[in-house]
């Protein structure tokens, strides 16, 4: 099998150029992975569906620790979402209507855990961040995309890019490390 072509195709995503089939492959995740790592958002994505119309969204999150992914739910239309870890150690977590976390449905997803991902029912509020390093997830959804009814983003959590939405990520992460008995977060606020 040849490699397929990899084009960015945004400042935070790339995508696959296949005809017939495409490896995901350690290759791919590393490179992601490393992609992440240079974003100033810490994250990546890696599209394998054509594009935005297609009727099934299929791609690969990279995710490196302290990266925001602001509360959400899919809503209108509702969409379901599973997410399957490829590499290292993802939180999810749900919240209830008024922003207070379902504790009840905090997930460490890993293969070191044997959990190795999650399905999402639509209308759910949901969050997920990296717990270590260079984590990779497989993220599947119906399409498709539209920027103004992807996600219902949630009124009681910050903006992505601002100052404070750091200070709620830390809140959140060292309250659900906290819950899971894991070890503190790696990251610092910046200042």
């Amino acid at each position: 099998m040849e490699r397929a072509e990899i084009v960015r195709i945004s400042p935070v995503a790339t995508r696959s150029c296949h005809e017939t089939v495409v490896a995901i492959d350690l290759d791919l995740v590393e490179h992601k992975a490393g992609d992440a790592r240079r974003s100033t958002r810490r994250r990546e994505i890696h599209a394998f569906h054509e594009g935005d119309a297609d009727p099934l969204q299929r791609m690969l999150n990279a995710l490196q620790p302290g990266s925001y992914v602001r509360p959400h739910r899919h809503l209108d239309p509702p969409r379901s979402e599973s997410l399957v870890v490829l590499q290292g150690t993802l939180a999810y977590l749900s919240f209830h209507d008024d922003g207070t976390p379902g504790a009840e449905s905090f997930l460490v997803l890993g293969q070191e855990r044997s959990v190795y991902g999650c399905d999402i029912r639509p209308r759910v509020w949901h969050m997920i961040f990296a717990l270590v390093p260079d984590t990779v997830i497989f993220e599947a959804k119906p399409g498709p995309y539209s920027p103004t009814n992807d996600k219902d983003f949630a009124p009681w959590a910050p903006p992505e890019g601002t100052a404070a939405a750091a200070v709620y990520l830390a809140r959140i992460e060292d309250a659900f490390r906290r819950l899971r008995g894991l070890p503190p977060r790696s990251w610092q606020v910046p200042a």
